[in-house]
């Protein structure tokens, strides 16, 4: 049986389709998980309820700013974001530092900042009721030099608690990212500046700063969507209600799910989203100027 011979061009032209045709599972996965779902919630934002879906185009996103508890829950996610994420993303670069200057038992340090990554939420919440609650461990060691209990979970200090749980959490992580970036720094350039006379402090912020700017984007990146999961914990800590300072954006948007509140929720997405694509992208602008002169 002969087989048929494949001329050249048409064999060059289906080499050259297969990759394409390898993208379309995943390309039709992005369209119909990621891509529809959004243009839904947008259209849902702009309609008066999925029943009736007459258009009242921006009446819903004026509705949302104006309630109260949007705006409270919008105040506490912006305010736990700025004091969480830059503690997060200079105290990992601290510790990276630390362990890449070569001091003893790194190898027992590092695992014991990796330990929480391994620790299931649910068992993360226990420890921290037993540690903050108002008879709990802190509380009770507190007392002891003779300072007032504190309910830790149902005060102001609330945001105090999730800020340490945020930082245990994902400063291992964190601290192994900027580790493997400090690897990669050229290794001459740092002896070079050494027998230049360039000090620790010069030869931080003049050369291993720059070249660490990537990886400072991306752990800023990645703590930023952190700070927005730990809704989860606040939740299994306090409830559906928490005291006001606990009060964030997934807690607004879950209270709305449940009362099918659609047309509202959506429009909390997409003001979040939005949000969130001006700070990423003015991250990126930062990173791009800073780390200029090192990629060129």
């Amino acid at each position: 049986m002969k087989r048929k011979k494949i001329a050249p061009g048409k064999l060059l032209e289906s080499d050259a389709a297969f990759p394409y045709l390898c993208l379309v599972p995943s390309l039709a996965g992005v369209l119909v998980f990621f891509i529809i779902p959004f243009l839904v919630i947008i259209f849902y934002s702009m309609v008066d309820n999925p029943i009736n879906k007459e258009f009242v185009f921006l009446d819903n996103y004026i509705s949302v700013i104006k309630n109260s508890s949007f705006r409270r829950a919008s105040l506490n996610t912006l305010t736990f974001s700025l004091v969480s994420v830059p503690m997060a993303v200079v105290l990992s670069m601290l510790l990276a530092l630390l362990l890449d200057c070569k001091i003893p038992f790194v190898s027992q340090f590092r695992t014991s900042f990796l330990c929480p990554m391994m620790v299931p939420v649910a068992s993360i919440v226990l420890i921290w009721q037993v540690i903050f609650h108002y008879n709990g461990a802190l509380n009770e060691f507190l007392s002891n030099f003779g300072i007032d209990k504190i309910d830790w979970l149902k005060s102001s200090k609330g945001q105090v608690v999730i800020v340490v749980l945020f930082l245990w959490k994902n400063l291992g992580y964190n601290m192994i990212l900027f580790l493997s970036a400090l690897n990669g720094i050229p290794k001459d350039l740092l002896e070079v500046a050494t027998l230049e006379g360039a000090g620790p402090m010069y030869r931080f912020f003049r050369i291993k700063l720059r070249y660490l700017s990537p990886t400072i984007l991306f752990v800023t990146v990645l703590s930023l969507i952190n700070s927005f999961k730990v809704f989860r914990e606040i939740y299994l800590l306090t409830g559906d209600y928490p005291y006001d300072s606990l009060y964030m954006l997934q807690h607004y948007m879950n209270n709305k799910f449940r009362n099918i509140d659609y047309q509202m929720l959506s429009s909390a997405a997409i003001l979040m989203a939005i949000v969130m694509i001006i700070i990423i992208g003015a991250l990126f602008i930062a990173e791009n100027k800073f780390g200029e002169d090192v990629e060129d």
